[in-house]
């Protein structure tokens, strides 16, 4: 299992997160790609460059938008989401990091969630910043990731509320919502943003993992302090015990409208769901069910049984453990005669054995040049096998 361990002595800040994702190998072309994907209403460029911190080499990424005062409630966000073409994958974890953040801005501010007006946390920048995260990971294979304790210092900064203490109410609400264990920091600046917060609130793991390093990256911060201002991104395997820690889920459901499986299935996957069936199965009473099976890690166990419990008719489930052994998954860009695709490769042993196109950029390919489904793959594998001649 591949995971990755954000290192964040020195902060996070959604730049920091997606400039350390770069570095350890996500392709820029990957990113932009993503992010023209939202149909944003303006111009989104992206410039990485490389520069130091105190002694330290960092990739730094700059964001660059029109200058806009917009500010968007949650269900504008949700809409550029949902109106999007990014993968329904991504969609739901980028839609669970500005749900906590926006419950953390109701809290601050005493009003219901639908009521929030995000300002800086609104803006395209935080927008590309959040989903960005969300493709990077994906797009990269990491299956888990696990962060460090996160510092928080004093002082004050401004904002569109005006002068605050550090840290932001917002981030600090997002913190305790999301359980992190904070460290103290000296440092009389902001070191933790509300948007690198609710990143690491919703899909990361507060403990050091113990893994084999693949490759690593390094994010630059904005400032320059008294120690490199970066944070680390550690990406490696997971030992094979820890990737054997796995269960199914099972219940039999008879009396459920046939029509929310495909809801209930869509939020399992958000979650943590490794895989999701329905199989066909005939109950007491020749009654015809559907037996439900979750694939999962057991750690997501108690997230996951609740969820089936909350958004099923079902009474109980049953658990059970298995065992799963797992090909490594790479990810490469090819240039077809319809455009540049995104390919899945399995390997095993240290040798790719299969390359699949990813079926989403196959049906925008379709899509935009006029042509079959079918003629995408075809174009698909034949420049495949041109790479290996």
């Amino acid at each position: 299992m591949k995971i990755a361990y954000a290192d964040c002595y020195s902060g996070i800040s959604g730049d920091m997160f997606l400039a350390a994702l770069l570095d350890a190998g996500l392709p820029l072309e990957t990113l932009q790609d993503g992010i023209e994907k939202l149909n944003l209403p303006e111009k989104v460029e992206l410039c990485l460059t490389e520069t130091h911190k105190g002694a330290l080499r960092a990739a730094n990424l700059e964001v660059i938008v029109p200058h806009s005062h917009t500010h968007r409630h949650l269900s504008d966000i949700l809409d550029i989401l949902s109106n999007s073409r990014l993968p329904e994958q991504v969609k739901q974890k980028a839609a669970r990091i500005f749900t906590l953040l926006a419950e953390a801005e109701a809290c601050v501010h005493g009003e219901p969630v639908e009521h929030v007006h995000f300002h800086e946390v609104g803006a395209l920048d935080s927008i590309v910043d959040v989903t960005g995260a969300v493709l990077g990971l994906d797009a990269l294979g990491i299956e888990r990731l696990y962060a460090s304790a996160l510092p928080y210092g004093a002082g004050t900064i401004h904002t569109d509320h005006g002068r605050l203490p550090l840290p932001a109410p917002a981030t600090l609400e997002v913190l305790r919502l999301a359980q992190a264990p904070l460290t103290p920091s000296p440092a009389e600046v902001e070191l933790v943003t509300p948007t690198g917060a609710a990143i690491l609130g919703a899909l990361a793991t507060f403990e050091r993992p113990v893994l084999t390093i693949t490759g690593t990256g390094v994010g630059a911060g904005k400032r320059d302090m008294d120690w490199p201002n970066v944070m680390r991104l550690i990406v490696g395997e997971a030992p094979q015990s820890a990737a054997s820690e796995m269960i199914q889920i099972e219940t039999n459901i008879d009396d459920m409208n046939p029509q929310f499986y495909g809801y209930l299935m869509e939020k399992l996957f958000a979650i943590g769901a490794r895989d999701v069936f329905l199989t066909p199965i005939q109950m007491k009473k020749n009654r015809p069910g559907t037996l439900l099976s979750v694939i999962a890690l057991r750690r997501d166990e108690a997230a996951l049984a609740e969820l089936i419990l909350r958004e099923s008719t079902t009474l109980g489930l049953r658990v059970l453990p298995i065992e799963r052994y797992a090909a490594q998954r790479e990810f490469k860009k090819i240039e077809t005669v319809y455009g540049t695709l995104t390919v899945k490769q399995k390997v095993l042993n240290g040798k790719v054995i299969q390359s699949v196109p990813e079926y989403d950029e196959c049906v925008r390919l379709a899509k935009d040049s006029s042509v079959s489904l079918a003629e995408i793959y075809k174009a698909a594998h034949i420049a495949l096998e041109g790479e290996l001649q």
